[in-house]
């Protein structure tokens, strides 16, 4: 297949083309930022865009069986107005410039990124892909992201708007953010701990995406995130567990609000998904229960 992915830079996107090139596919890469090391391989090519306006890199997606949309900037940054913004375009104006590039009536799939936080915040609810947007937000934005995706059904393509939960993984992801407080002897849950915490392992997702990817039955919206979520204070004590340190170092909320702001809010919104669809179709997690998953994923 030819394979076109957008985002390509970040964590995920450097996993998906390592697997995607070692199973015998065609990539290119689009993203603003340059690729953070070389990958030697006649099946990959890098396009560097700003993939929120229309341009050149249009042309690439008129040959693509596949595309899969991991734009976006990281949302773990301080929102001022200015930074929301660029949230949201990073995301709706590229879903909407990709959509705008592909052919007409050709058979091919848009696998575009949305996220849990689609949901809002709900409490112990079990949130399957029935379940209604919420009203933050980050579930605003999650909702036109969608839109945009669903928009190439129009041109006859088959999209799946991929819910991610939070991703962890060794050398990077989510992680990335948490381990060092860890070390440090100051990491714990936040705020009182009860908030669900949908995740899933870097393995799993690019698995996942690759198996929807391979299966036409699939479309639409489809949760990206373990079959176990955990309360934030479990999954706290289970990564203090596996880095050998103590998890009691607990942030109350008026202090993550107080230096995160609005961001605050949204680490302390609880979201209790589960991969409903995923499981139906027939997929397999290889990392299903969190224990398991943090020590294939602390290095």
């Amino acid at each position: 297949m030819n394979i076109i992915i957008t985002g390509s830079s970040g964590y995920v996107g450097s996993r998906i083309i390592d697997f995607l090139i070692e199973n015998g596919h065609q990539v290119t890469g689009v993203d603003a930022l340059p690729m953070h090391r070389t990958i030697e391989s006649n099946a990959f090519r890098f396009i560097q865009a700003d993939t929120t306006k229309p341009g050149p890199w249009q042309a690439s997606l008129q040959s693509a069986d596949t595309v899969v949309n991991l734009a976006g900037k990281n949302i773990f940054h301080r929102w001022t107005d200015k930074y929301k913004q660029k949230i949201y375009d990073s995301r709706v104006l590229t879903t909407r410039n990709i959509v705008n590039g592909l052919p007409e009536g050709k058979t091919m799939t848009l696998i575009s990124t949305s996220a849990a936080g689609y949901y809002g915040s709900c409490g112990d609810d079990v949130l399957d892909e029935t379940n209604g947007a919420g009203k933050d937000f980050l579930a605003r934005v999650c909702v036109d992201w969608e839109k945009e995706a669903l928009r190439a059904r129009e041109k006859g393509a088959r999209v799946v708007c991929a819910r991610f939960g939070v991703v962890i993984g060794p050398n990077g992801g989510a992680l990335s953010k948490m381990i060092p407080a860890y070390r440090l002897f100051v990491g714990g849950p936040l705020g009182n701990g009860r908030q669900w915490f949908p995740w899933i392992n870097i393995e799993d997702l690019v698995n996942a995406i690759y198996f929807v990817m391979n299966n036409d039955d699939t479309a639409g919206p489809l949760n990206f995130c373990s079959p176990n979520p955990v309360r934030n204070n479990e999954f706290s004590k289970t990564l203090g567990n596996a880095l050998n340190r103590p998890a009691f170092f607990r942030t109350p909320a008026f202090m993550l609000r107080l230096a995160a702001g609005e961001l605050g809010d949204l680490l302390l919104n609880s979201q209790r998904a589960i991969p409903s669809r995923l499981v139906s179709s027939g997929f397999k997690f290889t990392y299903p229960h969190l224990p398991e998953a943090l020590q294939a994923s602390v290095v």
